[in-house]
C-alpha cells in the first residue's frame, strides 16, 4: 500500500474525512467519518492494523477483516470474506453498536478516490436547515 510508505497511519487531511453513502448509518445520513487510519506495526498507546485479530474479537466483528479506522463503536476494514485469494476485498463499514455492516468500496483504490471532506455534508445540511 503506497499510502503507508508515505505516512504509516495517523490523521486524515480534512479534504479525505469522509465517505460517502447510499444509506444512513448510526454515524449519519449520507456519509461516514474517516479521519484517522491505523499504521503498521506497535506504538505505545495507538492500535495498528496488527491490533486487527484482537479488536475483531473483542468487538464481536467477522475474523477475515483488517481494521484500518474506528474508535470502537464503528469500525473500517479492509474485508477478506468474500474475495478469495485472486480478488481485491471490498472496505466494509462495521457497526458494532447496532451489529450492521455497509461495504463501502469494492476495493480499497475505490475506497481512497472516494473520499472527500466531512464539511461537504455539513454544508449541505446548514443549507437545507431553516434560519
Amino acid at each position: 500500500m503506497d499510502l503507508l510508505r508515505d505516512q504509516n497511519g495517523g490523521q486524515v487531511s480534512d479534504s479525505r474525512s469522509a465517505f460517502p453513502t447510499n444509506r444512513p448509518t448510526s454515524w449519519g445520513a449520507d456519509y461516514v467519518p474517516f479521519d484517522s487510519m491505523m499504521g503498521i506495526g506497535h506504538r505505545e498507546r495507538t492500535l495498528s492494523m496488527l491490533d486487527s485479530p484482537y479488536l475483531v474479537e473483542e468487538w464481536g466483528l467477522p475474523a477475515a477483516v483488517v481494521l484500518v479506522a474506528g474508535d470502537g463503536h464503528y469500525w473500517i476494514g479492509i474485508d477478506y470474506r468474500t474475495c478469495g485469494r485472486d480478488r481485491e476485498p471490498s472496505v466494509t463499514w462495521f457497526d458494532a453498536d447496532d451489529n450492521s455492516e455497509l461495504v463501502l468500496a469494492p476495493d480499497f483504490r475505490s475506497f481512497i478516490k472516494g473520499l472527500t471532506s466531512a464539511r461537504e455534508f455539513e454544508s449541505e445540511r446548514n443549507e437545507g436547515s431553516p434560519d
